[in-house]
């Protein structure tokens, strides 16, 4: 044979063939061997090129991810067991060694014959390149597989296939076949390559250490770290896991545990060790390698994607130019076409594989860096802030609330993540429109740049839309942000919000606001109108103005050139069409990215607050002066967003009213292992004190002494740490024990001795389950003073030695206060440990105390130890103790008679049982998504007529697309017309003859189709272009229509949606509020975003995906009859697949929005107790279960998980198999010589169609159901139990109803039995008693007696499970709870206040001028009653709010009186006022109410005697018309009343005159007035009040 020259592209010579087979594997081991050879270079070139290098490094191997995931930092991962089987080294090396030998003979022969010499040299270097293959699994055995010498292996196969084919097809030529020998020899070969290929892929990628056990992998650790190369390259790994969810329904311990490498803990501490300026860069400097593969392999699919277009083209060439070679050369092609087709869906699966692995990181990154920025930034919460005040855009500098940083963590992270596929869909959009005009330019010429001018004409649009959707996003964040603080607002203080019967307030109030979200929705949608219509006109403009002037040239439109250019337009006019759409994501992204970027650089607390800031190996050590606990000539300010100062901000700045509260002047150290008392009257700074000793305000002069290092232990066993109880209890939704030990190690001696001491013991022996019962958010089934000690035992259980204790007397009784004191404060658990006491009791803890802290608007009035105030005589301003001395002896008489714990010690231990869960678990629905979803969205949209349109519509653009098709096909039959005038077109014989003719496109052949009646294409050229411009434009129209047609309808079903939602969860009754977790409300947030945004464009694609793949069906069924029979067994395949991927993913679909509720309930949680947190050191605890979670969302989570989207790739790469099995079917029908070329372009495009569109009706009716789950979830929440009707129209009370002139009892209770749930045991047994108008009557009792039970009776919260209440004569239960509760005012405990405005929160609804409010205002004390001012308010400055997390912004400074006016902003929850402040505001909002009955649940309890005895006074003048019902913790605030109520465990143990009561000899009164230490004064006071009762 003699070598001639040929191009080194022209595959169908033997000898280039020959050449490329050996060449290319030699060319690559020189590459492998040249790389393991060490080359010494210069260090700058080095140093460029580890900088080059490093975007290409891992970011987080296996190996190094399990050693970060380890329980402990310094723990090390065993060693990985890699040993390699013997055989698999025998089977390679054999094989290659003899490969070797077989070519060297063969070039051996070639050179001793002389017959063609370059045939022996590259059969030598075939040999060489085997050589290779036979010592690598020697030299190098490694247990994975080594991906160089699969590199080789694959390059041998496509050798031996090229060789082995192309002999094969030149015999189909005339070429003689080679020697039977020689045809053998070549089969061995490929099938020996075949064979060690096999052998490679059989690999696993990677060997499990010696922590992973081998039985484990595919049962709770996930297989895709362990499984074998095929296994992954054709996920069948993921099988198991499909078909145990096709055949059951899936829960959480059926899916894997993520690989290390995804998990959060080593994914954010490898995060936060890569820091950067910018978040940006940061998130870039992690996932580099990611991203480059992305973008890398999404070039290669591009290039892939294109050889169907490339090869259809030389298909229907073949076709219409038949030759001797044309038809093999098709058949060729078509294979090469299948080839490529499942090269593409491998490319894809790796790059899909690399971006879900990158957008999973970086949300987790995300999230876990906003958790753990909250741990350590500034509290902010209490501020109100101007700037936002309004709404109307979203300022990313100021400082975050907790709905704006849930929404972070919720919506912004989750939205970066997202907005990867998108960048990965903008990396094969650019490649492949470069790459589609390079094709196009060589079918069209010049006429495609000409179509492209249409781009450059819309430009300038374009840019205005997307500027545009720039400013309407911002928008919609605010208003989104707005949105969620209403609802969580209205959710949290939904009680007090029922207390005063303001439902139909709020639902208005947060219906506004989500008119407002919802116009920025809709202008959104608008915008998105603008960007399909010019997305969509445009690429069909391109399309007609590149054909127009194509032809316009002289140029034949031939089939194979239209049908070619068609593909291509299509194939770029996706990514023009979807390319708004990733703009719009892409400017979101980058808006979320700097959102979050503004909340991670806010101001941080310093190392010595918080234990995560200080080194995490080496102990922190504190310096000397540290030592203790105190303040060194400090000042502090509460902490607020530093501001540059310009313009209106400064004059802002500059009124006094909005001057800040601050502490000047504070110098104190607290004398080691005492107690210390702080004390002084409301709102004078006590809370603010320790708040600065925890270090939780800014530091503006002077130096904080404290320090934390829990690794420290003194000579008593005390970590040189802190432990606090805050004035309003933070709880945690668990068990009471869990609350207490605070993840501390279970002493169960001190565990008792702190439940006794802090007098729990009685409350757990009343409770079913004792202290293993759930608290439920924020305490709710706890009474206050439940809740404040089981804070203050969290606080004393801590081996701490320093005590911070706010105020816990305050919310507990007068014998408990007693017992507290005596045991606790003065007991053992206390000793030797430095506590600091805030309270009003003075008198009562003086005797225990050393030191006395006295404080007075902002500035410590006067301190020192008890014996050096008493010298100097200032002891007697502050407290008078002589009521405690006189009766201490008589009260320690009693101590053991009426001791809390004395009738439970010797009580036997019952018998073990699962407690009761308090929160149920949220429900999860089974199965498929079913029907009366559908409808009942369908129903949302409230007009069939939209669906009739939108079906229409979609057929129309089927009908349309299948036009086209069939157009261009007749145009380029057209060409081979004889010359016909247009009127013979248009004649009516002509239309006669079209209409037979139209029906006879099928399998008989084109002689049976009869087009001589139109018109030349040469001649009528823009006939041709104008029909089918026409149809693109009607194309067009159709699908703005739709869009149009589907956003209006998806506004009014989420206008809808949300209404009957809120008012559904506001109706709804007090105990399904207390049982539901609060994180299940994220149906308010993630589940209606999901109805706003995602599921109808969901509904849209899926429903033109199904139309779409019925219109290609039916078109490929038309012509090729024959193709049902592989279409049925590809359909049923198709549905195999679909239905194991439906029921896998709605099921994790549903276990994420469960697992996502934990998450967010647990992070608004956390915010709200924040301080308390930081106080225990307990962060890192917090930051650990925070990893956990996410890990258990990521695992689940349909959107941005793991194992969801390997479901989805498992069914992408299936569909695309049987998609490349459907096409080249087809291909080979239309080879079958019974179809023209135009009908075979016809039935391959729609067989691609087929394809997509199957695979798409799948993944879109999965994103369907998966987003109907947000449907389902909502539909759950629209049939709650409601409380009994607002009004009953058939029976409203009078209006003078109730009267306070009546003269029968105003209030009666008739054998009133109360319980909390049918399953619950009684509260209240057999109440009975009759309380008449102008009454004032005070209710007492121990905690958890019943009397805040009783309160919530009244009001109807709980309905008698037996007798009834009457008021003024009529029974409660038969009249409408809005007519009830709005002719009633009541008072709680925990007084709310709202964000607005103090008149917003004092007059709600508009009924009371200005003057009435001040004078409100007055008469309870809250100002200066001297002050000039007619129309402001003295406020006394407010250091301080109930909630610990809070910093007022709007108080004023402590050394000026401030005048503040009604319209003085509150931030959410009046957190930017002080607990006593907020009752005292809640008294003033019941003064204008001026009810007949008037309930007061212990709402002075927060504020000083002093004030108390004011407001008293003001109480019983201004309440003197009404029935006055107080429950009191403080016996002196009703023991001037008319009559007591004194109740006990749920019945009424006594009821009288306080005179009667006191007197009464062993009476449960009697005993808690001996125990108070004032008895003198308590008799004193009741029997001045009978005296004047009488007179």
């Amino acid at each position: 044979m003699e070598y001639t020259t040929s191009s080194a592209l022209d595959f169908q010579d033997a000898q280039v063939r020959a050449v490329w087979a050996a060449v290319v594997p030699a060319v690559l081991v020189s590459l492998f061997c040249l790389a393991s050879v060490p080359i010494p270079l210069p260090q700058a070139v080095r140093t460029a090129i580890d900088a080059l290098k490093a975007p290409f490094r891992s970011f987080l191997t296996l190996q190094e991810a399990e050693a970060l995931d380890a329980d402990t930092i310094d723990a090390k991962p065993g060693p990985p067991v890699e040993t390699t089987p013997l055989w698999r080294a025998v089977v390679l090396s054999g094989i290659a060694l003899f490969e070797v030998l077989v070519w060297v003979a063969i070039g051996c022969f070639s050179f001793s014959t002389n017959e063609n010499v370059w045939s022996g040299v590259l059969d030598i270097l075939i040999a060489i390149s085997w050589l290779y293959a036979a010592a690598r699994p020697i030299v190098r055995p490694v247990p994975t597989p080594p991906y160089d010498l699969l590199v080789l292996y694959l390059v041998h196969v496509v050798g031996g296939a090229l060789i082995l084919g192309g002999a094969l097809f030149d015999h189909q030529l005339g070429v003689p076949m080679p020697s039977t020998a020689r045809v053998v020899g070549m089969t061995l070969n490929l099938l020996a390559v075949l064979a060690v290929l096999g052998v490679v892929l059989a690999m696993p990628l990677a060997i499990p250490s010696a922590k992973v056990a081998p039985e484990a992998i595919g049962v709770t650790v996930s297989p895709d770290d362990y499984t074998t190369l095929f296994e992954w390259l054709t996920l069948s790994w993921i099988w198991p896991l499909i078909k145990l969810g096709t055949n059951t329904t899936l829960n959480e311990n059926d899916v894997w545990n993520l690989s290390p490498a995804i998990r959060s803990r080593p994914v954010f501490i490898k995060f936060s060790s890569m820091k950067h300026s910018r978040l940006l860069w940061q998130l870039w400097a992690t996932n580099s390698l990611d991203v480059l593969l992305d973008s890398s392999l999404s070039v290669v699919s591009v290039l892939l994607g294109f050889a169907s277009p490339f090869f259809l083209n030389r298909i229907l060439e073949a076709i219409n130019v038949p030759n001797p070679g044309s038809r093999s050369r098709a058949y060729v092609y078509a294979f090469l076409s299948f080839i490529c087709m499942l090269l593409n869906t491998e490319c894809d699966l790796y790059r899909l594989w690399h971006n879900r692995r990158v957008a999973t990181r970086m949300r987790i990154e995300l999230m876990a860096a906003i958790y753990d920025k909250a741990l350590k930034r500034k509290d902010y919460s209490g501020i109100v802030d101007a700037k936002k005040a309004d709404g109307t855009k979203d300022d990313t500098k100021s400082g975050a609330d907790i709905g704006k940083i849930v929404n972070l963590m919720a919506g912004d992270a989750t939205r970066v993540s997202m907005s990867i596929s998108a960048m990965q869909l903008t990396y094969i959009g650019i490649p492949k429109v470069i790459v589609g005009t390079i094709f196009l330019y060589k079918l069209l010429g010049w006429s495609t740049f000409a179509g492209y001018f249409v781009f450059l004409v819309c430009w300038p649009f374009n840019k205005w839309v997307a500027k545009r959707a720039i400013k309407i996003q911002k928008g919609l964040f605010s208003a989104r942000d707005k949105r969620m603080g209403v609802i969580n607002e209205l959710i949290s203080a939904i009680k007090f919000i029922k207390f005063f019967a303001w439902e139909e307030s709020w639902i208005g109030r947060a219906l506004d606001v989500r008119e407002v979200e919802l116009g920025w929705i809709n202008k959104a949608r608008m915008n998105m109108v603008l960007f399909s219509l010019l997305y969509t006109a445009g690429p069909l403009l391109v399309s007609v103005v590149a054909f127009f002037a194509f032809v316009s040239q002289g140029n034949e439109l031939t089939v194979p050139i239209a049908f070619t250019s068609i593909t291509l337009f299509a194939m770029i006019k996706e990514p023009l069409n979807e390319m708004p759409d990733y703009i719009i994501q892409i400017l979101q992204t980058l808006l979320a990215v700097e959102r979050i970027g503004a909340f991670l650089d806010e101001d941080e607390v310093t190392e010595q607050v918080s234990s995560l800031k200080r080194d995490k190996v080496t102990a922190y050590t504190s310096v000397a002066d540290d030592e203790g606990l105190g303040i060194q000539n400090g000042s502090f300010k509460w902490n607020e967003v530093e501001r540059p100062q310009n313009g209106k901000d400064a004059a802002a700045e500059a009124q006094p009213e909005y001057r800040r509260f601050t502490l000047e002047d504070i110098s104190i150290v607290f004398p080691e292992g005492k107690l210390t008392c702080v004390t002084g009257p409301t709102a004078s700074g006590k809370t603010a004190l320790l708040l600065a000793l925890l270090g939780e305000m800014t530091l503006t002069q002077g130096r904080l002494i404290m320090s934390k290092d829990t690794s420290r232990i003194d000579e008593f066993g005390l970590m040189h740490a802190i432990s606090y109880a805050a004035q309003s209890p933070w709880l945690r939704h668990q068990s009471i024990k869990d609350n207490i030990l605070f993840g501390y190690p279970y002493d169960e001696q001190r565990y008792n001795d702190v439940v006794d001491c802090c007098a729990l013991q009685p409350d757990l022996d009343m409770l079913e389950d004792g202290d293993n019962t759930e608290i439920g958010a924020r305490g709710v089934n706890l009474s206050g003073g439940q809740k404040a000690r089981v804070a203050l035992a969290r606080a004393v259980y801590a081996r701490t030695k320093y005590v911070l204790l706010d105020d816990p007397l305050s919310a507990v009784d007068s014998h408990t206060a007693r017992w507290l004191f005596e045991k606790l404060l003065c007991g053992p658990l206390l000793a030797n440990r430095t506590v600091v006491l805030v309270t009003h009791h003075v008198e009562l803890v003086l005797p225990g105390t050393y030191y006395i802290c006295r404080m007075l608007d902002g500035r410590i009035d006067s301190q020192g130890s008890v014996q050096d105030l008493r010298s100097e005589g200032v002891l007697d301003d502050i407290a008078h103790d002589s009521a405690a001395v006189n009766d201490d002896h008589e009260a320690t008489d009693l101590d053991e008679e009426t001791s809390p714990t004395a009738d439970v010690l010797d009580k036997p231990a019952e018998e073990v049982k699962k407690p009761r869960k308090f929160i149920e678990d949220e429900r999860r629905e089974t199965g498929g998504v079913k029907w009366s979803m559908y409808k009942g969205k369908i129903d949302l949209f409230r007009s069939y007529w939209t669906w009739a349109i939108l079906i229409l519509v979609m057929i129309l653009t089927e009908v349309l697309g299948v036009a086209e098709k069939l157009w261009i096909k007749t145009w380029g039959e057209a060409y081979r017309l004889e010359k016909t005038s247009m009127a013979s077109y248009l004649s009516p014989s002509f239309r006669q003859e079209k209409s037979l003719s139209s029906g006879l496109y099928h399998a008989q052949g084109p002689s049976s189709v009869t087009i001589e009646a139109i018109p030349r294409a040469q001649d009528h050229s823009l006939f041709y272009i104008g029909i089918y411009m026409a149809i693109a434009a009607l194309a067009a129209i159709a699908s703005v229509v739709a869009v149009i047609t589907q956003y209006t309808g998806a506004l009014r079903a989420s206008r809808i949606m949300f209404k009957q939602l809120l008012v559904g969860v506001v109706r709804a009754t007090m105990r399904w509020h207390d049982v539901t977790p609060q994180g299940a409300l994220n149906r308010f947030g993630k589940d209606i975003e999901t109805i706003d945004q995602s599921l109808a464009m969901s509904l849209r694609w899926m429903t033109l995906s199904v139309t779409s793949l019925l219109a290609a069906l039916l078109t490929v069924t038309v012509v090729f009859p024959l193709f049902l029979i592989p279409a049925f067994f590809i359909g049923y395949a198709y549905w195999k697949l679909a239905i194991g991927y439906l029921r896998t993913g709605t099921d994790l679909r549903r276990m994420e929005s469960n697992s996502r509720s934990p998450i967010f309930s647990g992070f608004s949680e956390l915010l709200e107790g924040i301080v308390t947190v930081r106080a225990f050191s307990a962060e890192r605890r917090f930051l650990d279960e925070i990893h956990a979670k996410i890990d258990a969302m990521t695992k689940q989570c349909s959107c941005n998980s793991w194992t969801f989207w390997m479901t989805n790739r498992w069914l992408s790469l299936n569909s695309d198999v049987l998609g490349a099995v459907a096409v080249y079917v087809t291909t080979l029908f239309a080879l079958s010589g019974f179809v023209s070329a135009g009908i075979a372009g016809l039935s391959i495009t729609s067989a691609t169609t087929f394809t997509i569109s199957i695979f798409s009706a799948c993944r879109f009716w999965t994103n369907l159901e998966l987003d109907l789950n947000s449907v389902e979830r909502l539909v759950e929440y629209l049939d709650l139990p409601q409380e009994p009707p607002a009004i009953i129209e058939s029976n409203r009370p009078p209006a003078y109803w109730p009267s306070s002139t009546s003269s029968t009892p105003l209030l009666v209770a008739e054998d009133l039995v109360v319980k909390y749930a049918p399953d619950l045991p009684a509260v209240l047994h057999g109440v009975s008693f009759a309380l008449n108008a102008r009454e004032r009557v005070g209710v007492l009792g121990r905690t958890g007696s019943g009397k805040s039970t009783l309160a919530m009776s009244i009001l109807r919260f709980v309905d008698p499970a037996g007798g009834r209440i009457l008021i003024d004569g009529i029974d409660i239960s038969t009249i409408g709870v809005h007519d009830l509760r709005s002719r009633i005012t009541f008072i709680p405990q925990d007084a709310t206040l709202f964000s607005g405005t103090w008149r917003d929160n004092l007059d709600p609804f508009g009924e009371h001028d200005d003057s009435e409010c001040i004078d409100a205002l007055r008469r309870v004390h809250l100002f200066n009653t001297s002050s000039p001012a007619p129309s402001s308010l003295n406020i006394d400055p407010s250091p301080s709010s109930a909630n610990t997390n809070t910093s007022p912004s709007s108080t004023p400074s402590p050394s000026t009186p401030v005048s503040l006016s009604l319209s003085t902003p509150i931030s959410p929850g009046g957190l930017n006022f002080s607990q006593g402040q907020r009752q005292l505001l809640a008294l003033a909002r019941a003064l204008l109410r001026r009810s007949a009955i008037v309930i007061l649940d212990e709402a002075t309890s927060s504020i000083d005697f002093a004030a108390d005895v004011r407001v008293q006074a003001a109480v019983r003048e201004e309440f003197g018309g009404s029935l006055l019902v107080t429950v009191a913790h403080r016996i002196r605030t009703v023991i001037d009343y008319d009559r007591l109520i004194v109740l006990d465990k749920g019945r009424i143990a006594e009821f009288d005159t306080p005179y009667n009561l006191i007197r009464k000899a062993g009476g449960v009164f009697r005993g808690m007035c001996l125990q108070s230490g004032t008895f003198d004064e308590l008799e004193a006071a009741a029997k001045a009040g009978s005296r004047a009762a009488s007179d």
